[in-house]
C-alpha cells in the first residue's frame, strides 16, 4: 500500500483505529531512531533543513502571512493614519 492509499483511506476510519494507525508509526520511528549510529544522528538535523528549504521558498504556505507584515491589527480603521 502506497502512502497516499494510506493518507486518503484514513477519513473512513474510526477515531480509534486512527490513533492506533498513529502510536504504531510513532513506535516504528523512535526504533529506527534508536538504531541509528552516533553518525547518522548527527546528519540528521542537516537532513531536516534539506527537507525544509521548500517550506520557505517565496509563495510557499508557511509564508502566506508574511504578506501581512508591518500592518497594524490593533488600530480601528476609521483611526488610520491620524
Amino acid at each position: 500500500m502506497e502512502t497516499a492509499d494510506i493518507l486518503k483511506a484514513l477519513p473512513n476510519l474510526s477515531v480509534n483505529d486512527r490513533l492506533a494507525i498513529a502510536e504504531k508509526a510513532l513506535q516504528l520511528s523512535h526504533e529506527e531512531a534508536r538504531s541509528l549510529t552516533q553518525t547518522q544522528r548527527r546528519h540528521l538535523p542537516a537532513i531536516a533543513a534539506a527537507s525544509a528549504i521548500s517550506d520557505y521558498t517565496p509563495g510557499s504556505e508557511l509564508l502566506a502571512f508574511a504578506d501581512l507584515d508591518g500592518e497594524d491589527f490593533y488600530e480601528e480603521p476609521n483611526e488610520a493614519h491620524a
